[in-house]
């Protein structure tokens, strides 16, 4: 049974061009960039024109771009580097819906005496930026906005407050993991000075990712050790996926109309088409102000685990919410932070497209999802039979 895979928010087929693009790497070019001779030496020409072509897809320069493990590490390097840098101030400023990566380093780092503040959000997951701008303090280290959520697709007003933070002189980081590649960026033009992306999100492998750090902006290793990275990361650099996340950029540029038109497409055609049919469905999130691929859609009275197993027995695979909560019975903290109800919350699926999604894996799941949404709630006690359909 080939899967319908709708859960590109977790994860990301990688791309037959760029797992090419790698192979060599293992094969033929596995010297150590850092090697004095030719055979490794001439390795690390291929990281700079990895780094300059993800610093083309940021508008960025390449020395702006440090390569790391991932999202996560990229996220805590900021963070960190913003604290060790600016010891006299202790405060943050983040999201009651940033993804774990931030929200548990943040609730970490308030044990160890950090003052953390979390912004919160509307019943349509927008920010309340008074409240974001009444809490930028003389002792407010870092501000850290996810630049899309993870969950809805909603979209955060990300270079507005940066421009906040830039005339308070506090710094400014944004988790950019779901944007980057289905967003136009152009990063000279706005005031971010930190930014992180994940080369999984966008058809590069797991365990690659990158940090931009603004030109002039004081920066402090997470990592210690070699000088890889201009004494940045320390580490023997991954060359194969510093190469896919190079080649993944320009891959992305490249699909970035398809993924505004084709996979937007799809997504809409999805999710009006349940939300009409199934009673008692609702979407999450700015409708109107998202990422192009995603659509999160609550089925009241039933719970969402139940959903994704009888789907995956279809072949469907989807999730509940973030990949990194799974596994926890608790609903999901972005809807609970906007305020759905715990009846719709338990039962809310995140489907989240590709550009190698087809309009019939899309009719596939229409097809499929209402009997199963329907016998679910025919053995719900919350559910009223005079709203069957």
């Amino acid at each position: 049974m080939k899967p319908v895979y709708v859960d590109n928010n977790a994860t990301t087929k990688v791309a037959p061009e760029i797992v090419e693009a790698m192979l060599p790497f293992y094969t033929e070019m596995y010297g150590n960039p850092s090697s004095m001779h030719t055979f490794g030496g001439q390795v690390a020409s291929h990281i700079e024109k990895a780094r300059k072509q993800v610093a083309s897809l940021l508008g960025a320069l390449p020395e702006e771009i440090i390569f790391t493990s991932c999202g996560t590490e990229s996220d805590g390097a900021a963070i960190r580097s913003a604290l060790h840098t600016q010891p006299t101030k202790n405060h943050i400023i983040t999201t009651m819906v940033e993804h774990p990566a931030i929200k548990t380093l943040c609730e970490t780092l308030s044990k160890h005496g950090f003052r953390i503040t979390t912004v919160p959000v509307d019943n349509r997951g927008r920010l309340d930026m008074d409240f974001l701008t009444k809490n930028l303090t003389d002792d407010t280290a870092i501000v850290s906005v996810m630049w899309a959520n993870n969950e809805t697709g909603t979209i955060f007003p990300v270079e507005e407050i940066a421009e906040l933070c830039s005339q308070k002189g506090i710094l400014f980081h944004t988790d950019a993991v779901q944007a980057v590649g289905k967003i136009d960026m152009d990063l000279s033009k706005t005031k971010i000075d930190m930014l992180s992306l994940s080369g999984h999100k966008l058809h590069a492998p797991k365990g690659i990712g990158a940090l931009y750090v603004r030109k002039g902006t004081k920066f402090t290793p997470f990592m210690i050790g070699g000088h890889q990275e201009k004494g940045k990361r320390a580490g023997t650099e991954n060359v194969a996926s510093i190469v896919a996340l190079g080649r993944a950029c320009d891959f992305a540029r490249e699909s970035m109309e398809k993924e505004n038109t084709y996979v937007k497409m799809l997504r809409d055609k999805l999710e009006t088409t349940l939300t009409t049919i199934i009673p008692k469905a609702v979407a999450n999130g700015d409708l109107d102000n998202r990422l192009p691929n995603t659509s999160s859609i609550s089925f009241e009275f039933i719970e969402g685990e139940a959903i994704l197993l009888m789907m995956n027995e279809l072949g469907i695979c989807a999730s509940s919410g973030s990949a990194c909560t799974s596994g926890s019975l608790e609903p999901s903290h972005v809807l609970r932070a906007m305020g759905v109800p715990y009846t719709a919350a338990h039962g809310t699926i995140r489907f989240s497209l590709s550009i190698y999604n087809t309009e019939e894996e899309i009719d596939f799941i229409i097809e499929k999802l209402p009997p199963i949404i329907k016998r679910l709630r025919s053995i719900s006690p919350y559910w009223d039979k005079s709203w069957d359909f």
